[in-house]
């Protein structure tokens, strides 16, 4: 009996030792479930957080080789220029001068035929006999009235009226004779001269052409006179070399159409003010042009005798951010931070800017900025190996290797 109650003992506690092993192996393929799964949600997170932040692309500035001069782009225009318009109403007569001809100034360039103003005038100058003839007659009756009166021939009444009838035809007079001059000085607008001297760039009309008198637009132009000698040149210059631009400074200016050649001029006057839309100061130069080699409205590179100062880089144009509060560019921090740098720009090369205050050439500027970039955003980094800084040596990057977080 004993031994079968032994025997039951040690069967019950074999089982509960195997239920408990049970149990154990399953607590602890629960918690190693359990600490998988959670090792896999930080490792998904982890990884959605890092694919949460752009990768950009970015390189250095380039910098500019020095040169010793100011070199901008403007276009020739004319000295002094002015369409010339009729002041009288007629028909073109005759033309003296042709597109290109050289004319001084008072040159006779055409003639207008004004029948309707040569009939006002005859009439006027008829109006001005008749007034004087009034007048005089007036001026003898007040003179007989005067001597009468002494006798008492006539009333003090009648001696004013006389008077007053003289002094309102001398008045009529008056008018004729201003009516008249009016209509010689319309009349003497028949005959078109050359306000100044200078080359005939246009001519719109012809023999037989209707001529309306005063500004009307430019098909009431007759002539189109531009006075090409000197010729002029307007610059904007960037608001960073304004202090050293000064009326008679030096400059020549350099044309594609005469490879190897310069033409001397000098600057005459600039604006005295910056333009706030631009940064920049209008500055004027003036260049001889005796052989009228220069023509009007043709494009030019001004070289101004300024000794550029200060390190001058180069972006391209995909490195820009266009924002409301002006002109932008992307830099990346060495913690892989984004910042807004606002820049002032020189001078455009089509594919590339120059850039004058805003950058350092050791700076890595992001390419093809989305505006959806915010200052202080964090990035990853991905270093082109095109348009890197020059000379200076290869400048570390703010990662420790290409596209690395």
């Amino acid at each position: 009996m004993d031994s079968e109650n032994q025997e039951r003992h040690r069967g019950g506690s074999r089982v509960f030792t195997v239920l408990f092993s049970v149990v154990v192996v399953l607590i602890v393929l629960g918690a190693f479930t359990l600490f998988q799964r959670r090792a896999q949600y930080q490792a998904l997170a982890k990884e959605t957080e890092v694919l949460a932040i752009p990768t950009v692309a970015v390189i250095h500035p380039a910098a500019e080789a020095s040169q010793e001069d100011l070199v901008l782009p403007g276009n020739l225009q004319a000295y002094v220029e002015s369409p010339i318009y009729a002041r009288t109403n007629g028909y073109l007569k005759k033309w003296y001068h042709d597109i290109g001809s050289r004319v001084q100034k008072g040159d006779l360039l055409a003639d207008i035929d004004t029948p309707e103003v040569d009939q006002q005038l005859s009439q006027a100058r008829a109006d001005l006999n008749t007034a004087k003839a009034n007048a005089h007659l007036s001026e003898i009756t007040a003179v007989r009235y005067a001597e009468l009166i002494k006798t008492d021939g006539v009333s003090k009444q009648e001696v004013d009226n006389a008077v007053g009838d003289l002094e309102a035809k001398k008045a009529i007079v008056q008018s004729s004779e201003a009516n008249v001059r009016r209509l010689e000085e319309l009349e003497s607008f028949k005959h078109i001269y050359a306000p100044f001297s200078g080359v005939i760039t246009r001519r719109n009309v012809d023999i037989g052409t209707l001529i309306n008198a005063g500004n009307g637009g430019s098909s009431q132009q007759l002539f189109f006179l531009a006075q090409t000698d000197p010729i002029r040149v307007y610059l904007s210059v960037p608001e960073t070399a304004a202090p050293s631009v000064h009326a008679g400074l030096s400059a020549f200016l350099e044309l594609t159409q005469y490879p190897g050649q310069s033409f001397e001029g000098k600057v005459v006057r600039t604006a005295e003010a910056i333009d706030t839309a631009t940064r920049t100061l209008l500055t004027e130069v003036d260049v001889p042009n005796h052989n009228g080699a220069l023509l009007p409205r043709v494009y030019a590179q001004v070289h101004l005798g300024v000794k550029v100062s200060g390190a001058r880089l180069q972006v391209p144009v995909n490195a820009l951010l266009f924002r409301s509060e002006g002109l932008r560019t992307v830099v990346v921090d060495p913690d892989h931070k984004l910042h807004l740098r606002q820049i002032t720009v020189g001078r455009d090369y089509g594919t590339s800017l120059e850039v004058l205050q805003g950058l350092d050439v050791k700076d890595w500027i992001v390419l093809n900025p989305a505006d959806s970039l915010e200052e202080g955003q964090e990035v990853r980094v991905k270093e082109l190996a095109v348009n890197a800084a020059p000379a200076a040596g290869k400048q570390q990057a703010p990662a420790q290797g290409s596209n690395k977080q």
